[in-house]
């Protein structure tokens, strides 16, 4: 390829040379391919992609998409999980905004933003076009249950600003970096519809015991004074909240360049304990908050105010 071929070519969601050469990419995980599904007619207007851990949420969070957008849909007709050939995650479609669930921690979420990534290269959608977000649950460090943290850097679980990555035997570094403007724009709208919501970084870690420093797991070879001493480092260093997939979401979105915030509600306090207790209803409501501020900044992205 000569230098003006490359200077033309438009952005790619992708850098990986060897999918041309490919008869037939599949995206196994989410029951597509680029020669079993026209991607282009099914994606090619997607502007926005919302992800969260449960399916059940994604899936009422694709509901109410439909209720806010304004989506019209014809007599008999109701929302389909696009990915129901595959077990793994669940995938719907609202107008330009896909709302998927990506399963618990790294690993998972990995898997999925790959094939969203090349699914969205394959509908011919560019990445200067289209915003990531991933909303969510979170333990929050001094913050009052129901806070919602707009995560301005992801760190991992030794306060490190990249995510690593075995490859080939040797450890690849990932920086994960998100977009400070879009996290004005949601600050600013979460002031809009009185949601609290503060700036903050985000600890992500493996796990959800020993990794965030709980006393209550099958395993703790630390003392509770161990414990509070590196939440409060943590906290120091301006650690909001932890939770199990920043890290990724912020790594791999940045390296595709791609505009992407975190925004987890904090349901407990980590630094007064480590069970989460509150009301079932309660919790149902403080899940809602993140959606809420998503969705009203789609809303007003989409001229729909």
């Amino acid at each position: 390829m000569d230098h003006q071929d490359s200077v033309d070519r438009e952005p790619s969601f992708v850098r990986n040379s060897n999918l041309s050469c490919m008869d037939e990419d599949v995206l196994y995980h989410i029951a597509l391919g680029n020669k079993s599904h026209d991607l282009k007619e099914m994606f090619s207007d997607v502007k926005f992609v919302c992800f969260g851990g449960s399916p059940s949420r994604m899936e009422k969070f694709a509901f109410q998409l439909v209720n806010e957008l304004n989506y019209k849909m014809t007599a008999g007709q109701t929302l389909c999980n696009v990915a129901g050939g595959s077990d793994r995650y669940v995938l719907y479609k609202v107008g330009p905004v896909i709302s998927v669930s990506h399963g618990m921690g790294i690993p998972s979420l990995s898997i999925l933003i790959h094939e969203i990534l090349k699914l969205l290269n394959h509908a011919g959608c560019s990445p200067s076009d289209v915003t990531f977000f991933r909303i969510g649950t979170s333990g929050g460090l001094g913050l009052e249950p129901g806070t919602v943290v707009i995560s301005e850097a992801a760190v991992d679980g030794i306060l490190r600003p990249y995510m690593e990555v075995a490859t080939l035997g040797m450890i690849i570094q990932h920086p994960a970096l998100l977009d400070q403007e879009l996290n004005s724009k949601l600050i600013d709208v979460a002031k809009e519809t009185d949601i609290k919501a503060v700036l903050g970084k985000t600890m992500c870690t493996y796990d959800f015991y020993e990794g965030q420093a709980r006393l209550d797991g099958a395993f703790c070879d630390y003392t509770p004074e161990d414990k509070m001493a590196f939440l409060k480092r943590a906290h120091s260093r301006r650690v909001a909240n932890i939770e199990m997939e920043s890290l990724c979401f912020a790594s791999m979105t940045h390296r595709a360049g791609i505009k992407s915030a975190v925004l987890c509600v904090t349901l407990l306090d980590r630094l007064s304990g480590d069970q989460i207790n509150s009301p079932h209803d309660v919790m149902e409501e403080w899940q809602q908050r993140p959606q809420r501020i998503v969705i009203q900044y789609i809303r007003k992205q989409l001229g729909l105010e």
